[in-house]
């Protein structure tokens, strides 16, 4: 069965799952953000198939958030490094990371934690404006930027019932 694209939506969050989306890709950049970065210690960590992985990792390179390095000639054999798209996902999985440890930690505490390198402490995931505010859903608003499809934002405003984006004030 072929996936639905989201590549052509005006929309980040559904052109970001169309890179990256498929479940076993964040697992796979986990790993690589881990410092595993070859494709037998991936697959065997994630206890994955050799064919599913190769298909991951072919993707993620055609997206361009992984980049493949040759380490040995004979036979040949690549590893995986993070493009500069693909660190720009380390907020991402700081706060799947985060959801994960509120929600379905089952009272066990987090399997794992982050040390801050500059200050040794332990470190979570915030949201923060310029102003310094916290940011929540509670306290921002959707305003169409300059990529925005009128039509679709139209066809969003509908199936909401409401004004959705917000009028940017000067």
């Amino acid at each position: 069965m072929q996936r639905t694209r989201f590549e052509e939506l005006p929309c980040s969050i559904a052109r970001t799952l169309d890179s990256v989306g498929e479940w076993w890709s964040f697992l796979i950049l986990r790993n690589v953000f881990y410092g595993i970065r070859r494709f037998e210690p991936l697959r065997s960590t994630l206890k994955i198939s050799r064919k599913i992985l190769t298909d991951r990792l072919d993707t993620l390179v055609a997206r361009g958030v992984l980049e493949r390095r040759r380490y040995q000639d004979r036979p040949p054999r690549d590893e995986y490094r993070l493009t500069p798209m693909g660190v720009d996902l380390f907020p991402v999985l700081m706060a799947l990371t985060r959801w994960g440890d509120r929600w379905l930690a089952a009272g066990r505490g987090p399997p794992t934690q982050f040390l801050h390198s500059k200050c040794g402490q332990l470190s979570q995931v915030r949201l923060v404006c310029a102003c310094g505010e916290e940011l929540g859903a509670h306290n921002v608003r959707p305003v169409l930027g300059p990529g925005a499809d009128k039509h679709y934002t139209a066809e969003l405003e509908k199936a909401a019932g409401r004004q959705v984006f917000a009028v940017r004030s000067a």
